[in-house]
């Protein structure tokens, strides 16, 4: 067999939902409000090593929905994907981590959060595009005011 040579690889090795949880914790009484509530919506990111040139990473959706200071409901989501990268240069590295792998897992996420809020019997959260291309630049910016070099999120699972 020939030797491998450095053509850069990126394949998508998995798609999988890696949590999800819906909480209700005022059921049913709040469901008798007539109240619009309030809705706020978290994004974060991580992604981090798992083998030699195999990478895990995650997205996750937070969605808190409040009537005054009752929680409605609560959903977490968390997609995750496994990619294979290798023979590409650390710069990219780190945006094709920060930037690409995210877009590629953030439509099944929107999806899930969709279906976990229908299916709990509330109008469905649509959350909004993403621009992860602006979120990596935000965070790159960040880190340099910091003094951090390090542009890919890390984070213990």
């Amino acid at each position: 067999m020939a030797d491998q040579d450095d053509t850069p690889v990126f394949q998508i090795q998995r798609m999988y939902l890696k949590d999800l949880s819906l909480e209700q914790p005022n059921s049913p009484q709040i469901l008798l409000e007539q109240q619009q509530p309030q809705v706020d919506i978290n994004l974060a990111m991580a992604a981090g090593g798992v083998a030699d040139g195999i990478f895990e990473v995650t997205v996750t959706a937070t969605v808190t929905t409040k009537i005054k200071d009752k929680t409605l409901f609560l959903v977490e989501a968390k997609q995750a994907g496994i990619f294979e990268i290798r023979n590409v240069p650390q710069e990219q590295l780190q945006g094709i981590l920060s930037i690409v792998c995210p877009q590629m897992i953030y439509p099944y996420l929107r999806a899930i959060v969709s279906d976990v809020c229908t299916r709990a019997g509330f109008p469905p959260i649509m959350l909004t595009e993403v621009n992860f291309q602006a979120m990596f630049e935000a965070q790159q910016a960040q880190a340099a005011a910091n003094g951090s070099a390090s542009g890919i999120i890390t984070s213990a699972n």
